[in-house]
Order: structure tokens, then sequence, then C-alpha cells
């Protein structure tokens, strides 16, 4: 009768292993990091994550999405209180990301490879500003934290301001069309 217990619950183990665990993101599992780059210099910040999950079989992504809180966005190289407030303002005016209207960035995850020393090839859909967009990337995983760096193409998603894309003779006064997200995301 033992045996036939531990059969049972060996078999109801490896059930639970076939099918997929869906893992919830909250603010608080997530750091997204970004870096924009202008002709002379650079500004960085963070950005929360509102909400989003991570479903896992076998240790390896099969779907998921990830909603970014635009209204949160911050930026950690101003020092000064001024200049910082206008920039972060003028980051989340029309002539960016028009956060009034667009208040939240979403990425969807469509398709994603097996991890393989850690790395996985991982492809989506990213929305900003209304406009979607397919992306690939690389994800590590260790443990359950996961990250990738995702350098993103602002001109595809209508952010003009200070883009050569869209405006001639900008000098110096031009803003890289790049702009990179650091994202690390824990899965639990």
């Amino acid at each position: 009768m033992k045996t036939v217990k531990m059969i049972a619950l060996l078999l109801v183990a490896s059930t639970f292993a076939l099918f997929a665990q869906k893992s919830e993101i909250t603010p608080y599992d997530a750091v997204v990091k970004w870096t924009g780059n202008k002709i002379g210099g650079s500004h960085n910040g963070e950005i929360k994550v509102k909400n989003g999950s991570l479903e896992l079989k076998e240790g390896n992504i099969v779907k998921g999405y990830v909603v970014i809180d635009m209204k949160s966005i911050t930026d950690s190289d101003l020092k000064n209180e001024a200049y910082n407030k206008k920039l972060v303002d003028h980051l989340i005016s029309d002539d960016f990301f028009g956060v009034e209207k667009f208040p939240t960035a979403t990425f969807t995850i469509t398709k994603a490879g097996k991890f393989i020393n850690g790395k996985a090839s991982v492809s989506g859909k990213l929305t900003i500003k209304g406009k979607t967009e397919p992306v690939s990337f690389e994800v590590s995983k260790l443990n359950n934290v996961y990250s990738t760096q995702l350098k993103v193409d602002r001109s595809k998603f209508d952010v003009r301001y200070g883009s050569n894309s869209f405006f001639d003779n900008l000098g110096d006064k031009a803003i890289d069309n790049i702009f990179i997200l650091d994202i690390q995301v824990t899965a639990k």
C-alpha cells in the first residue's frame, strides 16, 4: 500500500512538471533601467513595471507579457532638481512618450527558445505610443532571475523629438534613435 501511495505521489508531481507554471510579475519583482544617448552625453533612469506574468515549462519561457507604467519614468543622472524635473516632464510630454494619452507600454512574448547555457532567444511585440513592432533579443537566466538588454529604435514608435529620422539640421542637438532598456525580472 505504501508503494502505491508513493507511485501516485510521484505521478502527481511529474504531471505538474509537464504543465506550464505561471509567475506573476509585480513592480517589486522587476527593475527596468533606461539609457538615452545624445551627442556629447547621455541620460539614464528607471521605469516601473505595472504588472505582467511569465509562464514557464520545464524551466523555459513559453509565454508572457509585461506592462510598463510610463508615468513612473525617472531620471537618475541629473542631480539638480530643476533640471531633473524639466527632463522628466519633457520625456512624459508629447515630444517623447505622450504619457497622458499612452500611460503604459507593453511587451508580449510570441516565441521563446530553450535555455542553453543560461541563455535563450525571445521574440515578441513591443507597443509604445499605440504603435506595435516586433522585437527579438537574448535573455539570460540565473536561478529564477531573467535579465536582458533591449535596444529600442524610438523612431519606429513615433518618438520624434531630436531624431535625425524626422528632422534635418539638428547638428549637435540630435538624440540617438536607439535607447537601451536593461531589464531584470524575478519569477516566483
